[in-house]
């Protein structure tokens, strides 16, 4: 069977842009950029990860050329100075994944969130899959409980324990203040664009379950409109009456 001439050129590229990221100074200074937000200079990139400036110059445009930052000048503060402006990195669309035999994951995830949403009941499709959400959460938590044995945890140790489950689920969390974190990346686009009632839904389950299994106290998962980043965010509990530490769903 002969092999698509396209499809094996699409895998090359995907894993000459994975490469790029083999070097550590340069995927660390990439992750710093992702999470920034904002348009990031030269010398702050190059800060990040205690390089010179021009060794950053190197990586920076290696990461331009492969299509995972957009490079453009700016004058910091909107203020024109006479001079040349500074060059400011910031993260591109590309989305990677490198598969080895491959694996479409993203179809499957189609498929099941069509049949859910064709189902004729669907706020009983919607109330099982924010159900299993919530129950899977909950398991994860106590296994991280159980292997970790913390003890009692309030919100800035609780949070540090989730930053570990959050980064390897691709949410890519930000600690805004001891017992407050961002989620500045949704993984699961672009699933969320076609149905965000139930996606955010079960990222909110699943994550309110999580802090429940690992009986953190003082947080709660709570939604919040979607902009471009997760439709969820972790802080500090509201008192409801007869709610657990992550509050009811």
């Amino acid at each position: 069977m002969r092999s698509d001439p396209a499809a094996a050129r699409e895998v090359g590229a995907a894993i000459a842009t994975v490469c790029v990221l083999g070097d550590d100074s340069r995927r660390r200074m990439f992750t710093y950029i992702r999470r920034a937000h904002r348009p990031v200079p030269r010398d702050e990139a190059a800060a990040s990860v205690g390089i010179s400036r021009k060794l950053a110059a190197f990586h920076l445009d290696k990461l331009v050329a492969a299509g995972l930052l957009h490079a453009r000048y700016e004058t910091p503060g909107g203020m024109r100075k006479v001079g040349r402006r500074p060059k400011v990195y910031e993260p591109s669309d590309t989305q990677l994944l490198v598969t080895i035999p491959e694996r479409r994951h993203e179809l499957l995830a189609d498929i099941l969130l069509d049949a859910l949403l064709a189902d004729g009941d669907s706020k009983t499709a919607l109330a099982a899959a924010l159900r299993v959400a919530r129950r899977r959460g909950r398991q994860l938590g106590a296994a991280e409980r159980t292997q970790s044995r913390p003890g009692r945890l309030g919100a800035e140790r609780g949070l540090t324990l989730c930053e570990r489950m959050l980064e390897q689920h691709g949410f890519e969390p930000v600690r805004e203040a001891h017992n407050q974190m961002r989620l500045t990346n949704c993984p699961f686009a672009p699933q969320s664009g076609r149905s965000p009632e139930l996606v955010c839904g079960i990222a909110h389950s699943f994550l309110t379950g999580y802090l429940d299994g690992l009986r953190v106290s003082g947080v709660q998962a709570v939604p919040q409109l979607p902009d471009g980043q997760c439709c969820v965010r972790l802080r500090p509990t509201v008192p409801v009456p007869g709610s657990g530490p992550g509050g009811a769903v």
